[in-house]
């Protein structure tokens, strides 16, 4: 039995989210994007590349390695290359290694240089789940500050893990594949303002047609807003988008500008749906505040009416609870996320599949 090296591709792994090939590497952009395979053999290595932010910035890229569904890896990428042993045993044995970029785009990238395997055979990737679910969301959806027990730390991509926010766990406990789609601080009409005066650099649906938007540049070059996502290569059967939290710090009680939200949230539906024709669309919100459900429903509302498009529909999210405790600037801890998994699991069971 020999070490075999293997690059990451269609052929060999299945994507998480979205991937892409560039300079004979996959690489890693969104929270919770990544690639997942089997193998049969004694050995698993990986090499992973970091981008221009490994060297020497802060907020570098956080992954975690998975060998059959356990985190042997935790780590944040700081050089040009870093490289892993994450499986070995006497024996042979059939297991299956998944690898996920824990931390957001906007700060950095991280590639999947190589693989080796200690192998008779090949890696291949795993099969298709009969779900397949996009998230669309803000740092909520990141999993923004979740590894902050305290919840005194200011934001670090340390503190962030998307697997512990409610769209992975939604995902995983409907045994669905998932792409996330996410970024802290961002909005339909407005980023995170705390003057009043709109956020526009942080608009998502500005971005939401390319692979992702990111300080960091794949194998420290390509910028990854420049590449356009290609819809095809993930075709949801349902679309949950929960954005309004950082809206609502620019709309506050102002009717004007809660309906200039609703308004664009209506244009941001006719995008969903042109990109996916085929899914449902659940849109939500709550989790830190409710103050602008009223105003989904209404984009909703008149989206359906303007369209005949009823596979749109709307569900609120519990607001947290402080005894729950809080992750860093008051963002959902781990058991409000858990919380809000279940009832969105619960949800889309009973009125969407």
């Amino acid at each position: 039995m020999m070490m075999k090296r293997f690059k990451a591709n269609s052929q060999t792994v299945k994507s998480l989210g979205r991937t892409y090939e560039y300079e004979d590497a996959m690489w890693l952009t969104l929270s919770g994007s990544g690639v997942e395979f089997s193998v049969r053999g004694k050995k698993v290595e990986i090499t992973l590349k970091g981008d221009q932010v490994a060297e020497g910035a802060d907020n570098l890229a956080r992954v975690g390695i998975y060998v059959n569904d356990q985190r042997v890896i935790d780590d944040q990428i700081d050089r040009r290359s870093k490289s892993y042993e994450v499986w070995s045993s006497e024996q042979e044995q059939p297991v299956t290694i998944r690898i996920v970029k824990l931390s957001e785009a906007a700060m950095s990238t991280v590639g999947i240089d190589e693989i080796r395997a200690e192998t008779d055979g090949t890696i291949k990737p795993t099969p298709d789940r009969k779900w397949k679910i996009e998230f669309i969301g803000d740092s909520i959806t990141c999993g923004y500050g979740v590894d902050d027990a305290s919840g005194q730390q200011p934001f670090s991509t340390a503190t962030e893990d998307a697997t512990r926010a409610y769209a992975y766990l939604t995902a995983q406990a409907l045994e669905a594949d998932y792409s996330l789609v996410c970024y802290s601080g961002y909005g339909i009409i407005s980023g995170y303002t705390d003057n009043g005066q709109k956020l526009l650099t942080h608009i998502l649906p500005d971005y939401y047609e390319r692979l992702a938007k990111s300080e960091g540049r794949l194998n420290g070059t390509l910028n990854p807003l420049d590449v356009e996502w290609d819809f095809a290569r993930f075709v949801p059967d349902l679309v949950v988008l929960n954005l309004g939290t950082n809206d609502d710090s620019y709309a506050q009680d102002e009717v004007e500008r809660q309906t200039e939200f609703a308004e664009r949230y209506g244009d941001f539906l006719h995008t969903v749906r042109r990109r996916n024709p085929q899914a449902s669309i659940l849109c939500t919100l709550g989790m830190m505040g409710d103050r602008l459900y009223p105003f989904v429903e209404q984009a909703v509302s008149h989206y359906q009416s303007e369209t005949g498009d009823h596979r749109v529909s709307v569900m609120r999210f519990d607001v947290q609870q402080a005894e729950d405790g809080y992750g860093s600037d008051g963002h959902p801890s781990p058991l409000t996320h858990a919380k809000a998994a279940e009832k969105l699991t619960a949800h889309i069971r009973t009125q969407l599949m």
